[in-house]
C-alpha cells in the first residue's frame, strides 16, 4: 500500500475521533449517561492515563510521557508504512493504530487527558468507556495478529512444499 494511502487512511481515522469527541463534549456534560440500548450508553468521561485508566492516579508526568511514547510510536509507524509498502495488511494495520494513536496524543496534549464516551456492558459489569481512536488501535492490533498468524501460515506451507 502506497505511503499516501496509509497516511490518507491514518488521517480518516484521525478526523472521525477528533468530530466523534467534539460532538459528545459539546453535547453531554461531564459524568452524563445517554442509553441507547440494554448494553450500550454514551457517556462523556476522561481519562488522564493509558489503557483501561493505567496511571490515571499519578501527578501528572504521565501526561507527558504518554505523549512521548505515542509521538515515538507514531515515527515508528510512520517508518514501518514506508518500508513495508508491499504488505497491505501489513501496512492497514498500522494505519489504524497510527490515526488512533495521534487521535489520542492529541487530546492528550490539548487537554491533558482522552475523552472516552462509549460504554458497553453486560448487566452491571462496564467494559472501560473508549473512544473511536481506541477502536481503530484495537481493530489494527487484531488484523496485525491475524496477518502474523496468516503469514506463518504460508511460510510453513512453502516450507512444506520445499521438502
Amino acid at each position: 500500500m502506497k505511503l499516501h494511502i496509509s497516511l490518507a487512511i491514518a488521517l480518516i481515522i484521525l478526523v472521525l475521533d477528533l468530530v466523534s469527541k467534539y460532538w459528545v463534549e459539546s453535547t453531554l456534560e461531564f459524568g452524563q449517561v445517554i442509553p441507547l440500548t440494554g448494553f450500550f450508553n454514551l457517556v462523556l468521561t476522561y481519562n488522564p492515563g493509558a489503557a483501561f485508566s493505567f496511571l490515571s492516579d499519578q501527578s501528572g508526568w504521565q501526561r507527558w510521557f504518554l505523549s512521548g511514547v505515542a509521538g515515538s510510536a507514531a515515527l515508528l509507524i510512520i517508518y514501518l508504512l514506508n518500508r513495508y509498502q508491499h504488505e497491505k495488511l501489513f501496512c492497514l494495520s498500522l494505519s489504524l493504530i497510527l490515526g488512533g494513536a495521534l487521535g489520542n496524543l492529541y487530546d492528550r496534549i490539548t487537554l491533558g487527558h482522552v475523552v472516552d464516551f462509549l460504554d458497553f456492558y453486560v448487566g452491571t459489569y462496564h467494559w472501560p468507556a473508549f473512544n473511536v481512536a481506541d477502536s481503530a488501535i484495537c481493530i489494527g492490533a487484531a488484523l496485525m495478529i491475524y496477518e502474523s498468524f496468516r503469514k506463518d501460515k504460508a511460510e510453513n506451507t512453502q516450507k512444506k512444499i520445499k521438502q
